[in-house]
């Protein structure tokens, strides 16, 4: 049996999960999983290279420790799992993303977490850097799960969306039988603006079960006002990130409600997220199926106000499709390293942008 390894970090900068699989066609056997939380002091410097407060030897100190947690948290899956690293065909690390520019003249997109550490510490061939490439062939470079999510979630009866609920919202959209392109991109933030304000407010890095969201009220024209950026209208193949929707942009809109109380604003952030989600799907088919995945998906609050919004229209996650929603992202870029390693590409072009079908990532060997 072949193994495969997937790291993956997201937008919430919570810890990096990580999955030891194995593949069939189409098929995923998860073997085992873990996720390690990044060291305090270490996310609150992620969290300020972020917001661009990072000089060039921060960034690259931040590049080599994310590396190495990166690698810790692969070692301690081994571990865990009681598997030789030489049955690990190869890691994929997505890294950790803390700036993500795919538009203007110079178009780049920057995960740090140095792979070379990872290969050093794993003895495992490891695969990273996997956005440059579809950028470099004028693609947004994200995102990249929808070849992963037509590759294991298309029917050949159903239409499907997969709705990734991670700091940043993004849906997929697989026709049945593959009678149309595949359609995905960001819908605009998910778990992001949420998770800012909330440590802004009360100190915690989260709201639990969407309490503190439950307790508010949404305001109608805090919302229209958030409604109005752009990014909601613009169409498609389009990514964005924290550097355009963080607590920055929050406060800007709220500088014409300033009298507002913590509450209504975490339930109005709550209900952008749905509604820009709701605004953008798909219309065309009534019958399809949401199956969501992410971080968002243990949120109630989120879940139910999502599932009043779609109606008639079947929402669940992707446990439903036989993969939990934490895992689907890390399996993403196992199935990614797999692709790289064979020689075969994997973005999708018509979700991209970018010019064509191109082999992603940067191998490091063993």
């Amino acid at each position: 049996m072949t193994f495969w390894l997937g790291l993956m970090s997201g937008t919430s900068m919570d810890s990096v999960d990580a999955v030891l699989v194995s593949f069939g066609e189409p098929g995923v056997n998860i073997h085992n999983t873990l996720s390690l939380p990044y060291p305090e002091q270490l996310r609150h410097r992620l969290l300020q290279a972020v917001r661009n407060q990072a000089d060039p030897d921060e960034i690259g100190e931040l590049d080599t420790l994310t590396g190495q947690h990166f690698a810790k948290a692969a070692n301690d899956l081994i571990h865990q799992s009681g598997v030789n690293p030489q049955e690990i065909r190869a890691i994929g690390s997505h890294g950790q993303t803390i700036r993500h520019q795919p538009s203007g003249a110079a178009p780049f997109s920057m995960q740090i977490g140095n792979a070379a550490w990872i290969a050093e510490a794993t003895g495992v061939t490891t695969v990273a850097d996997f956005r440059s490439r579809d950028m470099a062939a004028h693609g947004q470079g994200a995102p990249l799960v929808p070849a992963f999510h037509r590759w294991l979630f298309g029917s050949a009866q159903q239409d499907r969306c997969i709705l990734n609920l991670g700091g940043i919202a993004n849906i997929t959209w697989l026709p049945a039988g593959q009678r149309k392109p595949v359609i995905g991109f960001d819908t605009g933030p998910a778990n992001a603006l949420l998770d800012a304000w909330c440590l802004d407010q009360t100190g915690r890095h989260y709201d639990e079960n969407g309490h503190w969201a439950h307790e508010g009220a949404t305001n109608p024209d805090l919302l229209a006002s958030l409604l109005s950026d752009a990014y909601f209208s613009k169409a498609p193949p389009k990514s964005t990130g924290k550097e355009r929707f963080n607590l920055d942009w929050i406060h800007t809109h709220l500088q014409r409600f300033p009298d507002l109380p913590p509450e209504d604003v975490q339930r109005t952030l709550l209900q952008l997220t749905i509604t820009t989600i709701l605004q953008q799907l798909p219309q065309e088919n009534a019958d399809m199926a949401v199956f969501a995945c992410g971080g968002g998906t243990f949120n109630p609050v989120l879940m139910n106000e999502l599932r009043l919004g779609l109606g008639s229209v079947h929402l669940a996650t992707t446990a439903e499709l036989g993969l939990d929603p934490q895992w689907v992202e890390p399996v993403a870029f196992a199935w990614l390293a797999r692709q790289t390693i064979a020689g075969l590409p994997g973005n999708l072009p018509e979700v991209t942008g970018a010019s064509g079908e191109r082999i992603l990532g940067a191998i490091y060997p063993a």
